[in-house]
Parts: C-alpha cells; sequence; structure tokens
C-alpha cells in the first residue's frame, strides 16, 4: 500500500485506540491513584515490549540514548500522569478534547525550534482544528459546571510534551525504526515507573478487590493503548510529517464522545459541530 494512503489508515487505528484510552483510565481511577495508575500503565507496556522488541534494541547506538531518553520522558512518562491526574477532575471527554492542542503545538515547535518547513494550508488546518476543539471545551464547560476546570493546565503542558516529542523522533530518531524507538523509550522508564509504582503504595492496594478489578483495563491500556500505539505512531511519523501524525488528537475526541455516550456522558449537537470542524482541520492539514 502506498504510503499516502497507510498514514491515513494508521491515522484512523491510532485514533480508535487512543480515543478508547481514556474511558479506560476513568475506569482505572475507580481502583487506582493517578500514580498507580501511571507507573502501572508503564510497566506493562514495557514488559510487553521486551517480549516482543528485545532484539531491537542492537539497532541502538549510543548517540542515540541521550534522545531516546527525552523522547521517553515528553512522549509517555510525563504526559501519563498529568492525564491520570487531570482525570480525576475533568471527564474523559474534555481530556481527549484538549488533547487536539497537539498539532498547533507541533507546529508552532517545530517552525520555531526545528526549522521545518510548512504549507499555509497546515496553518488554516491547525486553525480549524482548535476552532472545533474550542467549540467542544465551551459546551463541555457549559453542561459540566461541576468539573474543576484548574487541572486543565495538567493537559495542556501534556501537549506541549506530545509536540515536543514528535519533533524529537522525526528530527533526530528518523534512521531507527519505530520497535526500536519504542523498545528503547520504555527500557528508560521501566526503573523510575517501578519505583513510583513501589512508593506510591501499589502492592498494598492491590490486596483490595476494587483495585485488582481494574488492573485488566490498565493491562490492555499498556500492552495495546500505549506500546502497540506508540510503534504504530512512530512510524506513522516516519511515512509522513510531524504535523500530520500530530494531526491524530484530532480525531481521538470524536471516538472518545462516543464512548462517553455509553458512559452517560452526554453528546449535544454543538459537538457535533465541534467534530465535523475537527475533521476538516485535519484534511486540510494533511492534504499536500
Amino acid at each position: 500500500m502506498e504510503n499516502k494512503n497507510l498514514r491515513f489508515l494508521y491515522l484512523f487505528v491510532l485514533a480508535l485506540v487512543w480515543g478508547s484510552s481514556f474511558i479506560l483510565i476513568k475506569r482505572g481511577l475507580t481502583g487506582l491513584t493517578p500514580f498507580q495508575l501511571g507507573s502501572l500503565r508503564m510497566v506493562f507496556a514495557a514488559l510487553f515490549l521486551l517480549l516482543i522488541g528485545f532484539n531491537s534494541l542492537k539497532h541502538i547506538h549510543l548517540r542515540h540514548w541521550k534522545y531516546l531518553a527525552l523522547t521517553a520522558c515528553f512522549g509517555t512518562f510525563v504526559p501519563v500522569y498529568l492525564f491520570s491526574y487531570a482525570q480525576t477532575e475533568i471527564s474523559s471527554t474534555i481530556s481527549a478534547i484538549l488533547n487536539s492542542l497537539t498539532p498547533l503545538n507541533t507546529l508552532l515547535i517545530g517552525i520555531l525550534i526545528f526549522k521545518i518547513d510548512f504549507q499555509r494550508r497546515q496553518i488554516y488546518g491547525v486553525v480549524f482544528g482548535l476552532l472545533g476543539s474550542a467549540l467542544l471545551i465551551l459546551n463541555g464547560a457549559a453542561t459540566h459546571p461541576e468539573q474543576n476546570y484548574n487541572y486543565t493546565v495538567l493537559l495542556l503542558i501534556a501537549s506541549v510534551c506530545y509536540a515536543l516529542n514528535v519533533n524529537f523522533i522525526k528530527t533526530y530518531l528518523s534512521d531507527l525504526n519505530p520497535l526500536s524507538i519504542t523498545t528503547g523509550n520504555f527500557v528508560v522508564m521501566l526503573i523510575p515507573a517501578t519505583l513510583v509504582l513501589i512508593f506510591s503504595g501499589f502492592f498494598e492496594a492491590v490486596q483490595v478487590p476494587e483495585t485488582q478489578d481494574v488492573i485488566v483495563y490498565i493491562a490492555i491500556l499498556g500492552v495495546v493503548g500505549t506500546a502497540l500505539a506508540n510503534i504504530l505512531f512512530y512510524q506513522l511519523i516516519k511515512i509522513s510529517s510531524p504535523v500530520f501524525a500530530s494531526s491524530v488528537t484530532y480525531l481521538i475526541p470524536v471516538v472518545a464522545f462516543f464512548w462517553g455516550l455509553l458512559d452517560q456522558e452526554g453528546l449535544t449537537w454543538v459537538q457535533l459541530l465541534g467534530a465535523a470542524i475537527i475533521m476538516f482541520g485535519v484534511y486540510l492539514s494533511a492534504k499536500k
């Protein structure tokens, strides 16, 4: 399949997987603290990647490790905790919406720091995506006034982290295959995540039935929503551009909204309009 068609397939699959991650986080937080959830998610992902990708580590040279450490930090380690903590106060759909700020940050950071080339149409696409996201946010604030929107700052920081990550990957690690990048990332994170898990009191909490019930959600989140999704995402960056790859965050809210409907979070006609505007933004930012 040509890269042009393949990148849209990757985009759709990633949107489906990551859009479903927010409801898994919500389920996980019923029995775990944000730090326990984030750490367990990374440990599950790391162990799975070591099983399938240990041999890929031989392709990583010494010069790569500092960039792998940076992408591990900005691409997963910090955002995982920020999203987990934010969702203690904000709904899964609103979290997915704010994640849509990533393409704007990716483009701005790419232009200002990494000196990437861009087209005017990409700027229009990002603006439309942000307008759609803003519409969704404002409507969400009106229909859910009980939510603490101070926690949105954590999600804004996470979107900046993701933007730095995709630019680091494209600029400094494009000569590595996606499995090597992902496995290297989680090798870096395994020990810190395990230490946080130990000191978070997880091994005492795991004896509680309520905690045991949600571990399966975090296992799915770690293996599918983190390990496999990151491999696919890095492949998408490799065959497209940082801005196009990060445009997956425009589609994530659409998937998250449908999960929200099933979980009685509600979906208004204004949110549907916002989702349509987001889709148009994806089209503009991706079109050559």
